[in-house]
């Protein structure tokens, strides 16, 4: 069995479905939601959950990012393109989040079963399956020239599609994942290409910044040469979800998570104010 099926098989799953970006588009608030969910499941206040997400023209840099010799000129360059930016609270460097791009939290427990590296293959376990019956070609190993690379890219004919990150708050756990569906992976490796270009300005920095080659990237719509849409993926999602035998619960937030939200909201502005200054 899974590491996915084994984790949440059996369980009571929340659902949480916030695609619809014209309503909500606020990068910075997504990663505060994240937070508020890993501590009210953390407790047990909630059972484990699993959120969708889309936000527009977004670039979400890592905090390293934030320390690029040139920084302020990147940044900006990314906002004359029409791209809002945020500093994220959890590991890894700039990724593209836009209107094809989605994005999945599996939120549990850390009853101190749930290892880091159980976290990510349980992620990569749960993307295998939703999509077991166009490719059995998903892989999991660090793409060299894609952006924000890591041991945990998702690639199919080692072009990546897919990255992922995991946030610990306090008795919580967020396994984290963007998912290039719609699209052209080329040009938004070709902005994160650019803005490392002007970000660093030829300087090596306090940290070792990704050199971007855009053809290691990819939407899953070109490597399946498959028309897939977010709908699409998120029925998938759905049916992965039923054929578990888990009871769905959607409903809205408790009052001691939006007290939870608000605080962990207002420490991401306080994060992104103190990283980007008046940019953010």
């Amino acid at each position: 069995m899974s590491n996915f099926k084994r984790l949440i098989k059996g369980s009571t799953l929340r659902y949480i479905d916030q695609t619809d970006s014209k309503s909500f588009d606020f990068a910075m608030a997504s990663f505060a939601i994240d937070d508020a969910l890993s501590i009210s499941v953390g407790n047990t206040e909630s059972p484990p959950t699993v959120r969708l997400w889309v936000h527009e023209k977004t670039v979400v840099l890592g905090i390293a990012d934030a320390k690029l010799p040139n920084m302020r000129e990147a940044v900006a360059w990314l906002q004359q393109q029409g791209y809002r930016t945020v500093v994220r609270n959890s590991g890894g460097l700039a990724v593209v989040l836009d209107s094809g791009v989605l994005n999945i939290s599996l939120i549990l427990p850390d009853n101190q079963r749930l290892g880091i590296h159980e976290g990510y293959e349980m992620m990569v376990d749960f993307i295998q399956e939703i999509f077991s019956d166009l490719t059995s070609e998903i892989k999991a190993f660090e793409v060299k020239g894609s952006y924000c690379p890591g041991e945990y890219d998702l690639s199919i004919g080692g072009k990546k599609f897919a990255g992922i990150s995991q946030r610990r708050v306090k008795h919580g756990v967020a396994v984290q994942i963007y998912l290039c569906v719609e699209g052209d992976g080329i040009k938004r490796a070709e902005l994160i290409e650019e803005f490392y270009k002007i970000g660093t300005l030829g300087e090596k920095g306090r940290f070792d910044y990704p050199t971007i080659q855009p053809k290691t990237m990819a939407s899953l719509t070109q490597l399946l040469d498959n028309q897939l849409t977010i709908d699409d993926v998120k029925d998938r999602i759905k049916h992965a979800l039923k054929q578990l035998n888990s009871s769905i619960q959607i409903d809205g937030w408790s009052e001691q998570e939006e007290m939870t939200y608000q605080k962990r909201l207002e420490q991401m502005v306080d994060r992104n104010e103190k990283a980007l200054g008046d940019l953010s």
